[in-house]
């Protein structure tokens, strides 16, 4: 069956209520029953239920489960320890000024480029004291977590997307006998939302890019009466007492467990699961040895890491579950289709970052669209004879924008626990600054569809 503009219904149904309820996991919830009452009318519970045991089965939901809870494992650890705690000391000792913290977010976040999860999580978590010392508003410091995870994943030559995105090409015969990671490099220059919004960011600490709408009043909240965190429902954060026998913390505690996690997670296939195993292992046997808890402590604190992951990760489970009934919709195709009308050499590669930043904005999926436009984009690109560099470069943009923009996508879910703060304010202080970006890279595949 052809549902044709229903299938905007479900995902503008989360939005909507989203922003009217100002939270996120009932909006999904509910915005998946509207699709399923679509597809399945009165047998829509089934539907749902069905839908779930997909989502649940799926291998890529698991890895996610399975990867962000390790890494809040991981991350209770370090907090635990103290190490975290003392490299923030350690930091604003040597950050004196409001723009030098704002500008340690961003290099954080640029030096921890493996994986936007590891990313979100850690640089949010790590900076948290030292932006509040400055009076600098959890939705500045959430902007700049989640703008440096996502976006710089995909124009770094070694990644967790690099690899899935090259994946993709190869199966798509684009890539030949090639790597994956080879295969996607020549597509990294035409990645144009990512340069654009990573750049963008010193251009907003340095005031040439103004604070403007939810972000200017959060500045002024904090500056003006040191309120840092925004009133309202927050998503728990990771917050943990230090080990009892932890009196003088290092930040070697907090430095060690990061290196063994990057040099394991590259070592081992750039598998990030498989990397924080071996981590959280480590962490754990090194925090033996140095008498720093017990082991019963130790492993309290890997379920309590593991479960503060919880409500974020129903949150992403949820967001599944729609995208599964957008799928039943047919919601990807069906604005594809919407497009090619409108379709020559020229416009093609902008009409396709429109239409598939559409798509990955109201779904909260990144992943999944590769999965299902990079293979029909090549093609058409090929056909037309646009270049099909630039057109998946278009797709890949589309899809860090939605991760980026999206109320209630894993990249804002996951940022919003790392700064201990709400899920709305986060994703609705920075959704300007993320169609700004959108705006100057729209003009930017306009260039590269007349001009190259």
């Amino acid at each position: 069956m052809d549902y044709g503009a229903l299938a905007l219904i479900p995902p503008l149904v989360v939005i909507i209520l989203a922003i009217l309820l100002r939270t996120s996991f009932e909006p999904l919830l509910i915005g998946c029953i509207v699709g399923f009452l679509i597809l399945e009318r009165g047998n829509f519970f089934t539907g749902f239920v069905d839908a779930l045991y997909r989502v649940m089965q799926d291998e890529s939901t698991v890895w996610v489960i399975l990867v962000c809870g390790l890494y809040g494992s991981l991350i209770g650890l370090m907090v635990r320890s103290g190490g975290a705690l003392k490299f923030g000391d350690d930091m604003l000792k040597r950050i004196k000024t409001r723009k030098a913290a704002l500008f340690g977010t961003w290099g954080l976040g640029l030096f921890i480029f493996l994986d936007d999860y590891l990313s979100a999580l850690t640089v949010g978590i790590t900076m948290k004291k030292i932006t509040d010392h400055f009076r600098i508003p959890r939705e500045l410091l959430a902007y700049i977590v989640n703008t440096t995870a996502a976006p710089l994943s995909v124009i770094v030559p070694i990644s967790t997307w690099t690899l899935f995105i090259g994946s993709i090409l190869i199966k798509s015969d684009f890539g030949g006998e090639e790597t994956a990671n080879h295969a996607y490099w020549q597509v990294i220059p035409y990645v144009a939302y990512s340069w654009v919004s990573i750049f963008m960011i010193p251009l907003v600490i340095v005031g040439v890019v103004p604070l403007f709408g939810k972000m200017k009043k959060a500045n002024a909240r904090a500056i003006n009466f040191g309120q840092i965190i925004p009133p309202g429902k927050k998503i728990a954060a990771v917050k943990l007492e230090l080990f009892e026998n932890e009196k003088h913390p290092k930040s070697v505690y907090f430095i060690l467990p990061l290196i063994v996690l990057l040099a394991a997670t590259v070592l081992l296939d750039y598998d990030a699961l498989k990397g924080v195993m071996i981590a959280v292992a480590f962490t754990f046997v090194y925090y033996m040895i140095m008498k720093l808890a017990s082991f019963q402590q130790l492993s309290e604190t890997l379920f309590a890491g593991f479960n503060s992951m919880l409500y974020a990760l129903a949150l992403v489970v949820m967001s599944y579950v729609l995208k599964d009934a957008g799928d039943q919709l047919g919601l990807t195709q069906y604005v594809i289709d919407s497009v090619k009308p409108l379709v020559n050499k020229e416009l093609l590669p902008v009409l396709v970052f429109v239409a598939i930043s559409f798509i990955s904005f109201t779904t909260g999926s990144s992943w999944g669209v590769y999965a299902v436009a990079i293979p029909i984009i090549i093609p058409l690109a090929i056909s037309l004879g646009s270049n099909p560099l630039i057109n998946v470069g278009a797709v890949v943009s589309a899809g860090v924008f939605g991760a980026n923009a999206c109320l209630y996508s894993d990249a804002t879910i996951l940022t919003s626990q790392s700064t201990d703060t709400n899920n709305l304010d986060h994703a609705l202080s920075q959704l300007p600054y993320a169609l700004l970006a959108f705006g100057i890279t729209v003009l930017v595949y306009l260039g590269f569809g007349y001009f190259s």
